[in-house]
């Protein structure tokens, strides 16, 4: 059988254009646009005939399809040849069942799915592996492509510098200058990318390269881009493969520029019309108090939406005021009868911090998650006998300094309750089992 996708308008005006064209906006109206599948043809397998596929070829040798992404390659981006796709090993990430954590929540069946520990250190991989194999695609077929370009406030540029040169194809970042973590800043320059600090915020940044990428030789790799969508969502099929096919009652996730909540719902409306989960969960955005315009939307019913400015946040990756994929988000969580929770800074970092104390290491975005669940606990929105699973969506090595400012206590407006700063002590054996015995109890016995 012969797969097939393409791009269609999001308002159901009936446009659609190839996957390969430098489109980013139905031409006739101005939506966003999304790719769609032939789920006609993918129906020649059966539900568990494509489940033992995917199963078979998780971790699996043979080129793309070990990835977590191309292991789904036809519900992916069919077309591209494989000697085109440029993967990194990214997605089939851990799924921890995070038990003490749960329990303190009042939710004993808590999953947390580990984005962060693919190869850029956050789910943007997912998304950056199928645009930048697209673009190789049309680079080999002729297409004039110079370049790939993105704003970003550091995950989306990381994955676009280092997708791009293993394909060996220039990138172009555009960051807000001094609002992104020294980290985040090292990844492009390190993997070669010309690198844009701009003295603006994320969307200002989104919109010159918006401008800039009105050359159709240099490709936009931002989320209103639905081939990122696409490799985004297969995390949701990753997490309904570990959890045996059944789908959790709630998946919570940070909210920025819009992408994921659509990757999200795209993925579980495509695993449930072929049959693969017989139900859909319920999804809950959430957003940093600082940068809410989906929040203040959602207090709306959607009826009233206003970009914000987006203030200063600890959340720095979520810090976005208008983001493009909003109409996309919306229709979504329309479907899937959804929830919009914020959280303020002290908030989102105590969350992160007893996450931390429970085996973790989250970053800021993934403490908006937890702070919102915890709101969401309190007001019995979600129960405790409901298993949630929620999406930590980069690794806490890239936010040093928001750990660090943590546990030294000079974080603005948080109050640090899970507190760990290193005790200085003399060089002094009895001064150490003294401090030890005061920890943690009991007593150390004399060396012999």
């Amino acid at each position: 059988m012969s797969y097939n996708c393409w791009f269609e308008c999001v308002r159901g005006c009936g446009r659609r254009y190839s996957i390969y064209d430098v489109v980013y906006r139905c031409e006739d109206c101005g939506g966003l646009l999304n790719v769609a599948h032939d789920l006609e043809a993918l129906k020649d397998r059966s539900a568990p005939e494509w489940q033992a596929l995917f199963a078979q070829r998780t971790h699996s040798g043979p080129w793309p399809y070990g990835s977590g992404v191309w292991g789904k390659k036809e519900w992916v981006c069919p077309q591209i040849d494989d000697a085109n796709v440029v993967s990194l090993g990214e997605g089939n990430t851990a799924l921890l069942h995070v038990e003490p954590l749960g329990r303190a929540l009042g939710l004993p069946d808590l999953w947390v799915k580990q984005c962060g520990t693919s190869h850029t250190g956050s789910f943007k991989d997912l998304g950056m592996t199928v645009l930048v194999s697209a673009v190789r695609q049309m680079m080999a077929d002729g297409q004039p492509i110079r370049a790939v370009a993105c704003a970003s406030t550091g995950d989306t540029s990381a994955a676009l510098a280092a997708y791009c040169a293993a394909a060996g194809i220039p990138a172009i970042v555009f960051l807000p200058r001094g609002k992104v973590s020294t980290a985040q800043l090292a990844q492009p320059i390190a993997n070669g990318a010309l690198v844009l600090a701009l003295d603006t915020d994320f969307d200002g940044c989104m919109r010159i390269v918006q401008q800039v990428t009105a050359d159709h030789t240099i490709y936009l790799a931002n989320s209103m881009n639905s081939l990122r969508i696409e490799g985004q969502k297969t995390v949701v099929i990753e997490i309904a493969q570990q959890l045996g096919w059944e789908p959790p009652d709630w998946v919570v996730i940070p909210a920025g520029n819009l992408g994921n909540v659509s990757a999200l719902g795209r993925g579980f409306l495509m695993m449930k019309e072929l049959g693969l989960i017989s139900r859909l969960p319920r999804i809950v955005c959430t957003q940093a108090e600082h940068a809410n315009p989906l929040y203040l939307s959602y207090l709306t019913g959607f009826k009233e939406y206003q970009p914000v400015p987006a203030r200063k946040t600890l959340a720095s990756a979520i810090q976005i005021g208008a983001p493009v994929s909003y109409e996309r988000a919306v229709k979504v969580l329309q479907a899937f009868e959804g929830i919009v929770e914020q959280a303020s800074e002290d908030e989102l970092a105590n969350a992160a911090a007893r996450a931390d104390r429970a085996g973790l290491y989250c970053c800021p975005q993934t403490g908006v998650a937890l702070a919102a669940l915890s709101r969401l606990v309190e007001r019995g929105e979600i129960l405790p006998r409901d298993r949630v699973v929620l999406i930590s969506t980069a690794h806490g090595l890239k936010f040093t300094g928001f750990k660090v400012g943590y546990h030294e206590g000079t974080l603005a407006q948080v109050v640090a309750h899970h507190a760990n700063p290193p005790l200085e002590l003399p060089a002094d054996c009895a001064t150490v089992r003294d401090t030890i015995d005061q920890a943690i109890g009991g007593g150390l016995k004399q060396a012999a």
